[in-house]
């Protein structure tokens, strides 16, 4: 191998050292590609990338939650609301969690659970948009 021959990256392999698995670092770049697509308004490609990382690391919220968004972006409510609650009963504090459930409530035409839901977001943290959709005054 000469000096201009650009390092070739070690092949993947599963713990048991086989090669053709995934590997960590797979994730990760799958991770931020489906938020660029996301962001590129591609919510259908952000979710095939996602679908491996959370059969990978089914335990990440922050995947999950990145797929539920883009559920959401793909009009795929219930989907949507599926992954929201997954991530709410692994953290019941997440107030952007409950705001974006609302949010598919909305959208869904389920008016209550919708109201319920923005209210915990805005009692969990009082931001003026969680505050104004909550809307306490009512």
């Amino acid at each position: 191998m000469s000096d201009t021959t650009p390092p070739q990256p070690p092949a993947a392999s599963s713990p048991s050292g086989s090669p053709g698995s995934v590997s960590p670092e797979t994730h990760v770049i799958d991770y931020r590609a489906a938020e660029q697509l996301l962001a590129a308004r591609d919510p259908r490609g952000a979710v095939r990338l996602l679908d491996s990382v959370i059969a990978a690391h089914p335990e990440n919220t922050g995947a999950r939650l990145l797929r539920a968004r883009a559920f959401f972006a793909a009009a795929q409510l219930r989907a949507a609301t599926l992954e929201f609650e997954l991530v709410l009963e692994r953290e019941p504090d997440n107030a952007y969690a409950h705001f974006a459930l609302a949010r598919t409530h909305e959208r869904s035409g389920r008016r209550e659970q919708a109201r319920k839901h923005f209210r915990l977001a805005a009692a969990l943290d009082p931001q003026p948009e969680y505050l104004a959709a909550a809307r306490f005054e009512e």
